[in-house]
């Protein structure tokens, strides 16, 4: 009985040591993997990097290039599509002593009617400044409303046959909840200093000098948006047709019929055929290397994590 009992506890201990032996050769194998993946995720960021410094180069190598300057998303103050960051962009696309000529690459459903006009208004003043580099704005999916505000600022506007153009009009939307607190048992309290100071409030009953007022306000910016769409189209634009200023959208093809745009085309194909210059250089601002290199690291390290945790699992 003794000598089977010490067999026992010999084999157990050998099967512990061989666990544990094996274990560590797992853990081992993991580690070298890890390792490897780091070096391949820092060989990959250093290459991105150096990527990022070179030129947005998107064709081949020729003296003179057509500068590209984005105008994505929503237009406003504190977006990618900022007057701010447009007009700087503008500004070194324009400044750069080898830009042939200035496409403006437009992707979006419009904003800030403020916003906008600022980017025209800086379109306008360099085309008079540099007369000799045209300006060209090119949709690809979608130029309405401010986007189009925009656009209208170059001397041409190239579309895709499915790109949406138009939306000439403004909008302002709110909601009515005139019943909803009392079902609530809430008790409504609004304190103002001026007579129509809280006018058009949700909460409470509208008010036809109130709705005349804002109709009146909206009116008077879709004239100033008209005004701005007839200079820049000037008689290009089918203005016999009644619903061109309603804030109806169209198709690229049919939006060329009513004058609201020039040509089918894309952007290679207006610095190849039209500017001359088929090297593409993007002047659209980007975040800074190292913000994009650290984002980069943390999803680095996130994943290595998940990958740690799994090969971890038994």
């Amino acid at each position: 009985m003794k000598e089977n009992n010490e067999n026992w506890e010999r084999d157990a201990l050998k099967q512990i040591a061989t666990a544990q032996i094996t274990e560590q050769r797992r853990a081992r194998r993991w580690g070298i993997f890890f390792k490897f993946l780091g070096f391949m995720y820092l060989f990959a960021i250093l290459a991105l990097v150096k990527f990022d410094l070179d030129a947005d180069d998107l064709t081949g190598e020729t003296k003179n290039h057509t500068a590209v300057v984005d105008v994505k998303g929503i237009i406003a103050s504190n977006t990618e599509a900022s007057a701010e960051k447009v007009i700087k962009s503008l500004k070194a696309a324009f400044k750069d002593e080898k830009t042939a000529g200035v496409i403006v690459r437009i992707n979006s459903p419009g904003g800030s009617p403020v916003q906008s006009n600022y980017i025209y208004q800086e379109m306008q003043r360099l085309r008079k400044e540099y007369p000799k580099i045209p300006l060209y704005a090119v949709v690809t999916d979608l130029c309405a409303s401010g986007g189009y505000y925009i656009a209208v600022g170059a001397e041409k506007i190239f579309v895709d046959k499915s790109s949406l153009v138009g939306s000439i009009g403004v909008i302002m939307s709110s909601f009515g909840f005139v019943n909803t607190l009392e079902k609530l048992g809430i008790e409504r309290r609004l304190f103002t200093s001026g007579e129509n100071k809280g006018f058009l409030d949700p909460f409470s009953p509208k008010k036809d000098e109130e709705v005349n007022h804002v109709k009146g306000v909206l009116g008077n910016l879709h004239e100033n948006f008209i005004q701005v769409v007839k200079e820049g189209r000037g008689d290009r634009l089918q203005l016999s047709n009644e619903k061109l200023f309603s804030g109806f959208i169209w198709a690229g093809e049919e939006a060329i019929k009513l004058g609201l745009v020039d040509e089918l085309s894309n952007t290679q194909a207006v610095a190849k055929d039209v500017i001359k210059a088929e090297k593409l250089v993007n002047f659209t601002p980007r975040r800074d290397v190292f913000e994009r290199m650290a984002e980069r690291v943390s999803t680095m390290v996130t994943e290595w994590l998940m990958f740690s945790q799994f090969g971890a699992t038994p």
